[in-house]
């Protein structure tokens, strides 16, 4: 009786920290979109791939557009020096009011196999002053301007080309987009 009641405490002692466990790091099924500036972390959130694009933007005012963009040899705005690689565009506001809420969705594709993996994410803390500019980084680092990305999507890991089409969208505007190619190879190291 003593080793049946023993048996039966270890396994409920293992049940309860398996509980425990998986109620800490939740389902795995939510995609993370909150900046590491704004957590505070500067390891970076997890970034998954979403299966469709969830803007449903049906503005109309022009005024939002994407230009600079880069996932190779980038420069950083700021300082004009080389930084590593990383996705990395500017978002222009041309109109006469502030623009907030920005939402971005991009989706990489391979082109030799036709691959694809695409990721959203709000912008939180992003608001572009009327005729001004904001570029953005997405590249797990801290700061203003730098957003999570996936280390692991095909763009850090695969060595053939990798296009990516790009959506910024803010209420009332209509949406912007752009394109990036990163050429065959991995990035190289500094």
């Amino acid at each position: 009786m003593k080793k049946l009641l023993s048996l039966l405490f270890i396994v409920a002692a293992a049940l309860v920290g398996l509980v425990a466990c998986e109620a800490s790091q939740g389902t795995g099924s939510e995609a993370r979109t909150e900046s590491p500036a704004a957590s505070g972390s500067t390891a970076g959130p997890a970034v998954l791939p979403v299966a469709k694009n969830p803007i449903t933007n049906t503005g109309t005012k022009t005024g939002l557009a994407i230009s600079e963009t880069m996932v190779e040899n980038n420069v950083d705005k700021a300082s004009g020096k080389e930084v590593g690689d990383k996705l990395q565009f500017t978002i222009k506001n041309s109109s006469a009011e502030q623009i907030t809420g920005v939402e971005v969705y991009y989706t990489m594709t391979e082109t030799p196999t036709g691959k694809t993996e695409s990721y959203y994410q709000k912008l939180e803390g992003l608001a572009i002053a009327p005729n001004t500019e904001a570029t953005v980084y997405f590249d797990n680092e801290s700061g203003e301007g730098h957003y999570p990305e996936n280390k692991f999507s095909i763009y850090r890991t695969s060595p053939n080309e990798v296009k990516f089409d790009i959506e910024a969208s803010a209420s009332g505007f209509a949406a912007a987009r752009g394109t990036a190619l990163k050429e065959e190879g991995l990035e190289e190291a500094d």
